[in-house]
């Protein structure tokens, strides 16, 4: 079996997603996925800032309270297909208080890497535009249990209907099998091993971020 070196830092990783083939049009388009509460906002920021300031797509901008998971026509519609084709994306990201999508759109050019993160982002819809997954290893429950301490009781509710919703989508859809890389959250920062789908052409070796 192979061994990989330690590789250092979240720049380390960043030159190693900036060195990857384009995906999507002249765009490298990196998913973070993972379980609800699984970490995966605050690494994206944090490798973002590492890749220079790399745009990040959510997609809870793209989601809504009645089609949690039924979000990837308006990814591809507004963001995939303009990006494949070097042009500029607009799309309008739905408002969670208002319950609507916003007039106003935003504006996301191409660029050398963007990041989309959200669960599902590594979603088998996606995965043909994609230069790399990523995936934050850690546990449903474990994931599910912070999220449910950071948002508290006022979420409740969203929760009770989240959970199933997640739970159904994985099972038919997963995301895990299919990542180069694999995301740890230790006390000293970030650890990426090589995912289940990782080749020695593909693979992010593993270091400590």
């Amino acid at each position: 079996m192979r061994t990989y070196p330690p590789v250092g830092t979240l720049d380390a990783l960043a030159r190693r997603l900036c060195a990857l083939p384009p995906s999507c049009g002249p765009v490298r388009l990196v998913a973070v996925d993972g379980h609800a509460g699984s970490g995966k906002t605050t690494f994206a920021g944090r490798l973002a800032e590492a890749l220079g300031g790399a745009p990040v797509l959510h997609t809870d901008d793209f989601a809504t309270h009645e089609e949690l998971f039924g979000w990837a026509e308006r990814l591809r519609t507004q963001v995939l297909a303009p990006l494949a084709r070097g042009a500029a994306a607009r799309y309008a990201p739905y408002d969670w208080v208002e319950r609507r999508f916003a007039v106003t759109r935003r504006r996301l050019d191409p660029a050398p890497v963007v990041l989309l993160e959200g669960v599902g982002s590594g979603r088998r819809a996606v995965r043909p535009w994609l230069a790399r997954l990523l995936w934050m290893e850690l546990p449903d429950r474990d994931s599910w249990r912070r999220g449910q301490l950071r948002d508290g009781p006022g979420l409740s509710a969203f929760w009770d209907g989240w959970l199933p919703a997640e739970r159904a989508h994985f099972a038919d859809d997963p995301s895990r099998p299919y990542a180069g890389g694999l995301v740890l959250q230790r006390k000293e920062g970030y650890e990426v091993l090589p995912g289940p789908a990782a080749t020695d052409r593909n693979t992010l070796c593993p270091h400590t971020a």
